[in-house]
C-alpha cells in the first residue's frame, strides 16, 4: 500500500517552517512540548467560548510559538480577527491571563500578537472548521465539500483535495469519500502544500476531515 507521510513534515526546510521555535535540553524537552500544547488548547478554547459567529468558524489558521529564556511569544494567525479585536486590548489581556494561569509561568513574560491573514479560505484549518460546521447541521457531505471548494477557488489556489472518513450521512458502514479539484502534487517537495486533519463530533459518531491545498 502507498505509505502516506504528513505533507507538512515532508516539506520542512523547503517550503514549510516550524510552528514552534525554541531550544530545550533533552530532559526538559517533553515538558516544553506539553507546554506548547497547553498554550494552543487554551487559546482555542478561549476563542471557542467567546466567539459565536454566524458561520461557526473560529478562523485560526495556525498558532506560532517562540520561546526564549525569559519570554514566550505567541502569534495567532487568524482569518477573521475582528472577533478578538472588538474589545481589542481587553480581550487579549483576558486571553493572556488565561494562558498564564494554565502555564503558571512566574519568571517569564508572555506576549500575544494577532496577525490577520488574507484569503482565510485558502487555509485548510479554517476550511475544515467550515465543513465541520456544515456537517454538524446535517448538510449532506457532498454539498459541504462543493461549497468549501468554491470558497477556496475564490481564494486563488491551484488545487484542493478534501477527504471525509467515518459514518458519512449517518450510514451504518463507515467509508471514505474524497473529492479533488485542480492539481495536488503530493510527491513534489517544492510544491507549497498546506494540510490539516480535523475531527468532527456528529450525532452519529466522529468524522475525520483531511484537506490538502496546493497554493502558490
Amino acid at each position: 500500500m502507498g505509505q502516506k507521510i504528513n505533507p507538512l513534515g515532508f516539506r520542512l526546510g523547503t517550503t514549510q517552517g516550524h510552528h514552534s521555535i525554541w531550544f530545550a535540553q533533552p530532559k526538559n524537552y517533553s515538558e516544553d512540548l506539553q507546554e506548547d500544547q497547553k498554550i494552543r488548547n487554551c487559546i482555542k478554547n478561549y476563542i471557542q467560548k467567546n466567539m459565536r459567529i454566524s458561520s461557526g468558524v473560529e478562523g485560526i489558521a495556525r498558532i506560532e510559538i517562540r520561546k526564549r529564556i525569559d519570554l514566550i511569544q505567541v502569534i495567532i494567525y487568524m482569518g477573521f480577527p475582528k472577533l478578538l479585536l472588538e474589545g481589542k486590548t481587553r480581550r487579549i489581556e483576558e486571553l493572556k491571563i488565561n494562558v498564564q494561569k494554565e502555564l503558571n509561568c512566574v519568571n517569564r513574560k508572555l506576549n500575544i500578537a494577532i496577525t490577520r491573514i488574507t484569503n482565510p479560505y485558502g487555509h485548510p484549518n479554517i476550511l475544515a472548521e467550515f465543513i465541520a460546521g456544515q456537517l454538524k447541521n446535517r448538510v449532506s457531505f457532498r454539498k459541504a465539500i462543493k461549497k468549501a471548494i468554491e470558497l477556496t477557488e475564490q481564494a486563488d489556489t491551484k488545487g484542493i483535495q478534501v477527504q471525509i472518513a467515518g459514518r458519512i450521512d449517518g450510514k451504518e458502514i463507515a467509508r471514505v469519500e474524497w473529492i479533488r479539484e485542480g492539481r495536488v502534487p503530493l510527491q513534489t517537495i517544492r510544491a507549497k502544500i498546506d494540510y490539516c486533519s480535523y475531527g468532527v463530533r456528529t450525532i452519529y459518531g466522529v468524522l475525520g476531515i483531511k484537506i490538502w491545498i496546493f497554493g502558490e
